[in-house]
C-alpha cells in the first residue's frame, strides 16, 4: 500500500518575506538528496494567463524549476482576488473550503508535499483557509520565513508561536545585515530557541537575491526601452536617484552597484554621468527624449535606457518596492539561492524534525 506523505506548510508573517524562494531551495535540496517531492499552493495569489488558460504563475514556475510531473502537484483551491472576496461577502460564495482542502490527504506517493501558505497569517481567514486553519486541515508542521528588519522580529515570531502552538516547526530569517548576522547569531537565536522556536537557518543579505531584472523593470513600469532591448536580462541591486548637480551626482554614482538610475529627461549632463558607472539602466521620467549622444554612449556600452509617462516619485516608489522583493525567475539567481540556502539553512534539522528518512543509496 502506497505511504501517506507527511506536509511542510512554509508561511510568513508578512508578504514579501521570501517564501518561494525558501519552497523552492528545500525543495530542490530535498529533491537532491534523493526525496520524492510534491508541491501546492493551496490560496492563489500570483495569477496570469497562458495560452488562454488561468494559471497560478507561482505554482507554474516551481513545477517547471524542479521538473515536478501532474502528479505532484496539489491544485490551488481559491484565487484570492477582489472578485471572489466580494462573492464571499456578499454571500455568494458558501464553498467549504476546508473540505475541499482534505482532497490534499489523497495524495498517495510522495515522502514529502511542500505547500507555500498565505502572505500572513491572517490571510484567508475569510475562506477558513488561514496559515494555521490549512495545517489543522490536512495536518502539515509549519516553517515561517521570517525577513530581518529590525529586532521587531523576535515579538512578532514570540507572537505567531502562541498562536500556532504544535504547529509550528520553526523559523527561517534571512535578509540580515551583513554587520547584524553576529547579533542576531549570538543573541536572537538563543532567545527564540529558548521559547519553543527552533531557528532552522540565519541567512545574510545578499545583493544578487535582492536584485530585480531590467526586463521586470520595464514590465512594473510601463515603460517604453529606447536603446538596447537585447540586454534586459541585466540585474538591478540599487536604485539612485539623478537630482543633483553633475559633480554630486558623480560622487554618489561612483558608490553605487549595479543601478538603476532615475532622473530626468532633460538631465543630459547627468545621464551622461550615470552611464559611465555601475549603471544597468537608466530610467528617464517626463516624457523627453534623450540627447543622441547619450543614446549612442548607451549603445555603446549596452545600457538599456527605459522612457516613464510617470512622475519621478512614483517611479522612486515603484523601482523601491522591486529591488528586495526576491523574485526568483532567473537561472543566476536560482543558483545563487541553492548555493546560499545549501550554505546557511539546517536540512539535516529539517529531516530530523519531520521524520523523515533518506534512502541509502549503494
Amino acid at each position: 500500500m502506497p505511504k501517506s506523505a507527511k506536509y511542510l506548510l512554509i508561511g510568513s508573517t508578512e508578504a514579501y518575506s521570501g517564501k518561494s524562494a525558501t519552497v523552492l531551495g528545500i525543495a530542490h535540496q530535498l529533491k537532491e538528496k534523493g526525496l520524492d517531492i510534491a508541491y501546492g499552493k493551496p490560496l492563489g495569489t500570483c495569477w496570469g494567463n497562458s495560452s488562454g488558460e488561468v494559471i497560478e504563475e507561482d505554482v507554474e514556475f516551481v513545477a517547471q524549476t524542479l521538473a515536478l510531473p501532474p502528479n505532484r502537484l496539489q491544485p490551488t483551491v481559491l484565487p484570492l482576488t477582489d472578485t471572489t472576496i466580494q462573492r464571499r461577502i456578499m454571500g455568494d460564495d458558501q464553498v467549504n473550503y476546508p473540505q475541499m482542502l482534505k482532497q490534499y490527504q489523497q495524495m498517495q506517493g510522495p515522502d514529502l508535499v511542500i505547500l507555500e501558505g498565505p502572505s500572513n497569517l491572517e490571510e484567508g481567514s475569510l475562506f477558513d483557509l488561514s496559515l494555521q486553519q490549512v495545517a489543522d486541515v490536512i495536518g502539515a508542521k509549519i516553517l515561517l520565513v521570517a525577513r530581518f528588519h529590525s529586532l521587531l522580529i523576535v515579538g512578532s515570531l514570540i507572537s505567531a508561536k502562541r498562536r500556532l502552538g504544535d504547529r509550528l516547526l520553526g523559523a527561517f530569517i534571512n535578509d540580515i545585515p551583513k554587520e547584524r548576522l553576529e547579533e542576531v547569531q549570538n543573541s536572537v537565536k538563543p532567545f527564540l530557541e529558548q521559547r519553543g522556536v527552533p531557528i532552522f537557518g540565519l541567512m545574510p543579505r545578499n545583493d544578487l537575491l535582492r536584485s530585480v531584472s531590467v526586463r521586470d523593470l520595464v514590465e512594473k513600469l510601463g515603460s517604453e526601452v529606447l536603446c538596447r532591448p537585447d540586454r534586459l536580462d541585466l540585474m538591478v541591486e540599487s536604485l539612485s536617484i539623478g537630482a543633483m548637480n553633475v559633480n554630486s551626482a558623480l560622487k554618489y554614482f561612483r558608490k553605487g552597484r549595479n543601478m538603476a538610475v532615475i532622473t530626468g529627461g532633460d538631465r543630459t549632463d547627468i545621464q551622461l554621468a550615470a552611464i559611465e558607472t555601475s549603471t544597468q539602466c537608466l530610467i528617464l521620467t517626463g516624457q523627453m527624449r534623450p540627447h543622441p549622444d547619450v543614446v549612442s554612449r548607451a549603445e555603446d556600452l549596452e545600457i538599456p535606457i527605459l522612457s516613464v509617462d510617470l512622475d519621478t516619485l512614483t517611479t522612486v516608489e515603484i523601482v523601491d518596492r522591486a529591488i528586495g522583493q526576491v523574485r526568483i525567475h532567473e537561472p543566476i539567481k536560482l543558483q545563487c539561492l541553492y548555493n546560499v540556502m545549501a550554505q546557511h539553512f539546517n536540512y539535516d534539522r529539517l529531516l530530523t524534525d519531520l521524520n523523515l528518512k533518506l534512502v541509502a543509496t549503494p
